[in-house]
């Protein structure tokens, strides 16, 4: 059973209820409850944190035994080097993902110290990206 985690970054707890004509009107929770009925087959957990080091330390954790990582940093994409590192750092692949299309917003949105060292990045699709990402894990 392959084993993947979620890993969201800042402000994504808001989902449902900020900036909805960008992110939409479905909570996270309610949206990974879909998430697990449409694939009883994977080991499929999510986690979240609004601190940068918080993330990191996630990122080394589940960074060498896990099948596969969605990671939305959010806004530490476009920030936090110490991301980007953690991310390198890890044997498990990562596929960054992004709600909106990141280059379809301010100019500081099109900088991602991820995606370098990303097996891929999916943006743009809404909630539907993480499903794209899973789906990156199975095929």
């Amino acid at each position: 059973m392959k084993k993947l985690i979620i890993i969201n970054g800042p402000n994504i707890n808001l989902l449902g209820k900020r900036e909805t004509s960008i992110y939409g009107n479905m909570a996270f929770e309610e949206f990974f409850e879909t998430l697990l009925k449409k694939h009883p087959n994977i080991s499929l957990e999510h986690y979240q944190s609004n601190i940068e080091g918080e993330l990191i330390d996630k990122i080394q954790e589940v960074g060498y035994n896990y099948d596969g990582i969605i990671l939305n940093a959010a806004a530490y994409t476009h920030t936090s080097v110490g991301i980007g590192d953690a991310v390198k750092a890890i044997e498990t692949q990562v596929v960054e993902v992004h709600i909106s299309n990141t280059f379809d917003r301010e100019a500081f949105r099109h900088q991602s110290y991820i995606s370098g060292n990303a097996k891929g990045v999916i943006l743009g699709f809404g909630l539907q990206s993480y499903e794209l990402a899973i789906q990156s894990f199975l095929d």
